[in-house]
């Protein structure tokens, strides 16, 4: 599943999900745009791609802002020439019910898990439809699927992947996929947000008993970028060691 000489930006890469895909990409010979709102831990992250022989640049990015998603991805053909894979992992939550969750809250994580996904796609179809080829990653959740607590959160990422299977449809004339993976609960910087008596409940109820971790993702973006899956959009890849599996009960 090699990714030699390929070009590819992946947003909210400082930390987590994202930093552990940019390191496993450029393993994989690509050239990585490490962009997130945190340009130092962006930074970090590229420093350590670059110390083990890895190509990395790191770049300032607020998905929430449509030109400057634009500048990232403009930027990025300007240098390298091309821009081959585009990961729109940049996420947060705001956890509440919903008579507690108010306006700033969910305007807040709508801009991020939502707007700025679209305004990610937005930016890599421009440049990935004329050279007709191109693979666009989302980071969904199985909270998409509804979870107490999570109205905002949740709902944007069932419009993630109402997006991804939209994007599949117009983009496919243009050798374009568009695919999304959906993490269970995963040992980042976001989950560890979540009060620990409900990750602990959240890994009981998984069939594998333990929490994922950031490369398990990484593998599921890493295998739809490659050639191997060159036939598959419009999908909603599941990664939560079963967790999202109907009438799931602890056993012995």
């Amino acid at each position: 599943m090699e990714l030699t000489d390929q070009v590819a930006v992946i947003t909210g890469a400082g930390k987590g999900i994202g930093a552990a895909t940019a390191k496993l990409f450029a393993e994989q010979g690509a050239h990585v745009i490490v962009a997130d709102l945190d340009l130092e831990s962006a930074q970090a992250t590229a420093k350590g791609i670059t110390a083990h022989g890895g190509r990395a640049t790191a770049m300032l990015c607020d998905v929430t802002r449509r030109a400057q998603m634009d500048q990232v991805v403009d930027e990025t053909v300007a240098r390298l020439g091309k821009l081959d894979v585009m990961v729109n992992n940049a996420g947060i939550a705001r956890d509440a019910t919903a008579m507690n969750t108010t306006e700033d809250m969910w305007e807040g994580v709508i801009a991020v898990n939502l707007t700025g996904v679209f305004n990610g796609c937005r930016a890599a179809i421009r440049h990935m439809r004329q050279k007709g080829y191109g693979r666009i990653l989302n980071t969904s959740s199985i909270s998409s699927f509804g979870n107490f607590g999570q109205s905002t959160y949740s709902a944007t990422k069932a419009g993630v992947t109402a997006l991804t299977r939209t994007l599949a449809i117009e983009c496919g004339r243009f050798g374009i996929t568009v695919n999304a993976v959906a993490p269970g609960l995963i040992e980042t910087p976001l989950s560890h947000t979540m009060a620990e008596v409900l990750r602990d409940q959240q890994v009981g109820r998984t069939p594998m008993k333990r929490i994922g971790y950031p490369y398990d993702i990484a593998r599921a973006f890493l295998f739809l970028a490659s050639p191997e899956a060159s036939f598959i959009t419009g999908h909603v890849l599941v990664v939560d060691g079963g967790q999202s599996l109907p009438n799931t009960m602890v056993r012995a």
